[in-house]
């Protein structure tokens, strides 16, 4: 299978993006932070249809816990590959992509949480060279977008996943089919 075309949003893609992953709210909410520069968003394209994305957090971190042991370093949040096409190797990509990005930017680092009830995305994670940071688990908030355009704030325990940024660790992952 072809890998998927990646590429930063531009507020034209979000009708393909609705249509595709929903959450209008959310996408839009993250087009504003990235006009803004606090973070860019990345989906992944197959043709014109949208196949998953992330969101690179740039600003400072909300947790605490974070910008005492983590100041400056990006975040990825809200990593997402529609469900008829997990196991693909998407999610791959779009760390990949993100990870590129980021190193280019002079980046040496990157973090992320994952919720304790997602063994999958820590098993992507462990695979892409991640590891858990030694500061124990970390209390975040995950916002939940209803259909309807509403936020709901959600308390979530996460693990906090850093991997270093060099040319040395972006090697190709075996794929693991479905």
């Amino acid at each position: 299978m072809e890998a998927p075309d990646i590429r930063q949003a531009v507020h034209a893609d979000l009708p393909a993006v609705i249509s595709s992953l929903g959450q209008e709210t959310y996408f839009i909410d993250r087009l504003i932070l990235q006009d803004a520069g606090h973070g860019f968003l990345l989906i992944a394209w197959e043709l014109r249809i949208a196949l998953g994305d992330v969101y690179v957090w740039l600003a400072p971190a909300e947790e605490p816990e974070l910008r005492t042991h983590l100041p400056g370093v990006a975040l990825l949040t809200h990593l997402e590959v529609t469900p008829a096409r997990r196991n693909q190797g998407i999610g791959t990509e779009l760390l990949r992509a993100a990870e590129r990005r980021l190193s280019a930017m002079g980046h040496d680092q990157v973090a992320l949480g994952v919720g304790l009830d997602n063994p999958a995305a820590l098993r992507l994670y462990r695979r892409r060279g991640y590891e858990e940071w030694p500061h124990g688990k970390v209390d975040t908030t995950r916002t939940e977008y209803g259909a309807n355009g509403e936020r709901e704030l959600r308390p979530e325990k996460c693990r906090i996943m850093v991997r270093r940024l060099d040319r040395h660790h972006d090697r190709p992952c075996a794929r693991h089919p479905a």
